[in-house]
C-alpha cells in the first residue's frame, strides 16, 4: 500500500503552521516531497549493506534485512523487455540499479554476463573467451541522447538476431510524486485526479513527514523547525536500527 501524499502534506502543514512558523506552498511541497522520497529510497541500499555485515535474527517480522527487502521489493521489476537493435546494441529500461540480463538467442534463456570496457578487447581477441550465443556478454556504452545516455549497452556476439528476446531484472526509481490541486478563490484545493502518491512502503509515512519538514525549515528560514524535524527523523531511524 502506497503512502498518501495528501496525508503527508496535511501533516506537514499542521506542524509547520503551528506557532505561525510559515506556510509551505504546493509547489514547494512537491519539490521537497520528491527529494525526501529519493533520500529515503537511496538509504535502503546503504542500510542493507550495513546490516549484511551484522548477524541477523530468526524473528520473521523484525529482522532488518527482511524489512529492507520488503521495502525494496516494491521497486523490483522482472523480465522487463530490453529493446534490441542492430549489431547487438540495445537500450535498457530506465532503472536505478540493474540486475541480470537474459536472452533466448540460442533457443533457451541464458544470462548475458556483464564485462568492463577494458576487458572487451582481450575477451574478443581470444578464441577461448570469445562470446557466443550460448555465452553472451555485454558492456555499457554511451548513448547519443539524454534519454539513452546511461541506458545503452553493446551485446556480444554482435551477430545476435534482432528477433531474439532480451529481458532484464532491475530496481526502478520511485515515480515522481505530486500533490495535485486546483486554485479556487486564490486557495489551493486538493485534486485527486492530478495527484501521484508516494510509492514508498506505508511504514515510511512518518519518515517522509519529518524529512520534508526538515527541508521546509530551510525554505521558510526557520532553524528551529529544521532542527526539531531533523532530530525526530534521526531518532526514528535509530530506533529502527536498534
Amino acid at each position: 500500500m502506497a503512502v498518501s501524499i495528501d496525508t503527508v502534506y496535511q501533516r506537514v502543514l499542521a506542524i509547520a503552521n503551528k506557532e505561525q512558523r510559515g506556510y509551505v506552498t504546493p509547489q514547494e511541497f512537491n519539490i521537497l516531497a520528491n527529494q525526501a522520497q529519493m533520500d529515503i529510497f537511496e538509504q535502503y541500499f546503504y542500510d542493507k549493506n550495513q546490516f549484511l555485515r551484522q548477524p541477523g535474527n530468526d524473528t520473521t517480522y523484525s529482522d532488518m534485512i527482511d524489512l529492507l527487502d520488503e521495502k525494496i521489493d516494491i521497486f523490483e521489476k522482472y523480465r522487463a523487455v530490453v529493446v534490441l537493435g542492430s549489431d547487438g546494441i540495445a537500450t535498457m529500461p530506465d532503472y536505478y540499479r540493474m540486475g541480470e540480463l537474459y536472452t533466448d538467442a540460442c533457443g533457451r534463456f541464458v544470462e548475458i554476463e556483464k564485462i568492463n570496457q577494458n576487458e572487451v578487447h582481450h575477451i574478443l581477441a581470444s578464441p577461448l573467451t570469445a562470446p557466443t550465443l550460448n555465452y553472451p556478454v555485454y558492456v555499457r556504452i554511451g548513448g547519443t541522447t539524454e534519454i539513452n545516455r546511461n541506458r545503452s549497452i553493446q551485446i556480444y556476439p554482435t551477430t545476435i538476431p534482432t528477433s531474439s528476446t532480451v529481458v532484464c531484472n532491475y530496481i526502478a526509481r520511485p515515480t515522481q510524486v505530486a500533490w495535485g490541486y486546483v486554485v479556487v478563490n486564490n486557495q489551493a484545493l486538493y485534486n485527486s485526479s492530478s495527484t501521484t502518491n508516494f510509492e514508498l512502503h506505508e511504514a515510511e509515512e512518518t519518515n517522509l513527514v519529518f524529512k520534508i519538514l526538515a527541508l521546509a525549515g530551510i525554505i521558510i528560514k526557520d532553524p528551529n523547525l529544521y532542527q526539531q524535524a531533523s532530530t525526530e527523523n534521526v531518532q526514528d531511524i535509530q530506533e529502527e536500527k536498534q
